[in-house]
């Protein structure tokens, strides 16, 4: 091997070795280095399918907007939280934003107003009762009180804040209440260009839909799944307990292997 190789091998090891020591300090602390993160991922996405608005339903504090923004999103976000306090602190990250409208609403199948339990962790919170298994892999997580909020849909939400479906994420993390949510856009389901769902593999709220009978409804809606994150996981056992998907509208899936230049 030439010389120079040897070097740049060896300055190769060491890189490697470099990270390698990192990693295992992040992941005694429960925490690790990722490439290519997942707002990432998504905002490429949204770049590439020419989407410029999303439909944040259950935006909590604005961890998702925000990471949108700083993953190059440049579009505009509609995000809707109705735990007062939660919105409190997505309207003052959102103030300084002109292409960001926060809403103190809930989201559901039909407009009025329903009680919602309040997590001691906040972005747990959900209209839905909490199963065993959720306190179990987050003993911190307990309902502490409930808030009364109104209730609007996203047929409403369209409507209201003339949204073009055809160049906007719906995306929805709603704790468990992600069937409702989809009920509340009717015959616009179809319609938008992409959707984002928070999945669970095991009930964590009661009487939610799980992940195979969601990603199914979409599949008949005519979207098919285009990216996967690891979400929420039992720290007691390892298993997967959550994840995000992001679901693409079938007729603007990229052409493979030789991709053209953006959606059709």
């Amino acid at each position: 091997m030439p010389l120079k190789d040897r070097a740049w091998d060896g300055t190769g090891r060491l890189r490697e070795y470099a990270k390698i020591a990192l990693r295992s300090t992040l992941h005694k602390r429960n925490f690790d280095l990722v490439r290519n993160p997942y707002p990432v991922r998504v905002a490429t996405a949204l770049t590439w399918l020419g989407i410029d608005t999303v439909l944040d339903v259950g935006a909590n504090i604005g961890q998702y907007g925000s990471a949108l923004r700083s993953s190059g999103f440049t579009g505009w976000i509609i995000s809707c939280e109705p735990l007062s306090d939660a919105f409190g602190h997505l309207a003052r990250r959102a103030g300084s934003d002109l292409r960001w409208t926060p809403l103190q609403t809930a989201v559901g199948d039909a407009p009025g107003r329903l009680e919602i339990n309040i997590s001691a962790n906040s972005y747990s919170s959900s209209i839905l009762p909490m199963t065993a298994a959720h306190l179990g892999a987050a003993p911190g997580s307990q309902f502490t009180g409930t808030e009364r909020v109104p209730v609007t849909t996203v047929a409403a939400l369209v409507s209201e804040h003339r949204v073009r479906p055809g160049g906007a994420l719906l995306k929805v993390d709603t704790q468990g209440y992600e069937g409702p949510v989809l009920d509340g856009a009717a015959a616009l389901l179809a319609d938008f260009a992409a959707v984002q769902l928070e999945l669970s593999f095991v009930a964590l709220y009661e009487g939610q839909q799980l992940f195979g009978e969601l990603a199914d409804r979409l599949a008949g809606a005519g979207y098919a799944m285009y990216g996967l994150d690891a979400g929420f996981a039992d720290p007691r056992t390892g298993r997967m307990l959550q994840c995000d998907a992001l679901f693409v509208r079938n007729d603007l899936l990229p052409d493979t292997p030789g991709l053209h230049s953006g959606p059709r």
